[in-house]
């Protein structure tokens, strides 16, 4: 099996978005940090190191949440596929799918399977456009050349 028999697909512009926003959020959450110094006033309280902190790690945790939705990838070759979303991963064979599925008006793909579930695939967005398309036509090419189960006898 050659590189060109294997597909591998991740989502574009979620990437740079969540890439923007944690950069955006760990940015704001350390400028406020840094900005808590000293009392705040007539008296009422005063914010200390431990303070700032934990505002920054505020924003560290975000940003890390964030960057969750980096994790969906799809890769599929002879054997089968892999379907790894935000939560969650699964490793399918291509005897066990019945279509590749990216219904109109559809945030993004799925596979349907023989057992009549859909598993959606989050790496292929409809907001990919052009990238989404040429990925669900390369799924289903290898779906086609490597799901066929040999006649009996």
């Amino acid at each position: 099996m050659t590189d060109s028999d294997v597909v591998r697909l991740r989502p574009h512009r979620i990437r740079v978005m969540c890439w923007v926003l944690a950069t955006a959020l760990l940015a704001v959450f350390t400028l406020v940090g840094t900005a808590l110094r000293g009392g705040t006033g007539e008296g009422m309280g005063t914010f200390q190191r431990g303070d700032q902190l934990a505002m920054i790690g505020l924003g560290v945790l975000g940003a890390a949440g964030v960057l969750l939705f980096t994790r969906p990838r799809v890769e599929a070759d002879a054997r089968g596929v892999k379907v790894r979303n935000v939560f969650g991963s699964y490793e399918l064979p291509w005897e066990v799918v019945r279509a590749v599925r990216f219904d109109r008006g559809a945030a993004w793909a799925s596979l349907e399977l023989h057992d009549d579930d859909l598993l959606s695939m989050v790496a292929l967005q409809a907001v990919d456009r052009e990238l989404a398309v040429d990925g669900v036509r390369a799924l289903r090419a290898l779906h086609a050349a490597h799901s066929r189960v040999p006649a009996a006898g």
